[in-house]
């Protein structure tokens, strides 16, 4: 079992590197599980259904949410229907949506959990306790499980990273947008990295046009965020799993942009 997950995808110039990259990804990786988060896709916040359908007929085949989830009104018309998507499981009890989802994939099937981060983030239900009544409700006993935690502090997710050691099969970040270079399996056999990165403009700050960013820091007056146009950067993860255990075999970072994409 091979997963590979994609970066917060960012407004259209995201979604043209995803339509860029998918076949050549799907090439490298021909028995993969691809997943993204598609939480930035709709002009940097949120996602529309006809975005989603668009990154679902790329290939991606499930699609985790953060704290824009809310971001584009229409989301309230289609979420309790797309079985593919999840938002935070830890956002409050009646919230629409649901925070976790199986996937069948061949003749295995696999647990996506979506979890948002509480340190510099609105302060929503504890991620961890929530995960951990998720897991002890899984009575299938699922055993490939994924779990993308969209937070903001580092310390934070490494925390998630070593709570859920040994007890999933992968722990992914999001959120911040910049990749880092701690990929590693856990003691316990959990891959994991803080951020993943993101799949959109190369050349803001975040994915936003940055001399809007600068003027903000620099005067901290108010400014309007839009996001960023011209080339594209595109990071993703690739999560090799046991098939007999679920636990990981390796994590490996992918890191392309519009002027460097090379394949083996």
């Amino acid at each position: 079992m091979k997963i590979v997950f994609i970066g917060d995808i960012v407004g259209s110039v995201g979604r043209k590197a995803l339509k860029n990259m998918m076949p050549r990804l799907k090439q490298k990786y021909p028995n993969a599980v691809f997943i993204a988060n598609g939480e930035n896709a709709a002009a940097g916040k949120g996602i529309t259904s006809a975005i989603a359908k668009e990154i679902y007929e790329m290939g991606i085949q499930a699609m985790t949410m953060g704290n824009h989830t809310w971001d584009q009104k229409e989301i309230f018309d289609f979420i309790d229907r797309d079985d593919k998507m999840v938002r935070p499981a830890n956002f409050p009890p009646g919230t629409p949506g649901r925070g976790h989802t199986v996937i069948k994939v061949k003749d295995q099937e696999i647990l996506i959990i979506n979890l948002q981060g509480r340190t510099f983030l609105p302060p929503i239900d504890c991620p961890f306790r929530k995960v951990d009544d998720i897991l002890d409700q899984d009575k299938k006993k699922h055993k490939f499980v994924f779990v993308d935690f969209h937070a903001e502090a580092t310390s934070e997710k490494i925390a998630m990273g070593w709570h859920l050691d040994g007890r999933v099969s992968a722990v992914v970040g999001t959120h911040t947008h910049v990749q880092t270079n701690d990929n590693r399996v856990l003691p316990g056999g959990t891959a994991y990295v803080t951020d993943v990165g993101m799949v959109g403009p190369r050349d803001g700050i975040l994915g936003v046009e940055r001399n809007a960013v600068l003027q903000k820091f620099k005067t901290q007056l108010p400014v309007r965020f839009v996001t960023d146009e011209g080339k594209w950067h595109f990071h993703a993860v690739a999560i090799e799993l046991n098939d007999d255990t679920g636990m990981a075999k390796e994590i490996q970072l992918i890191r392309y942009d519009e002027d460097h994409v090379f394949f083996e």
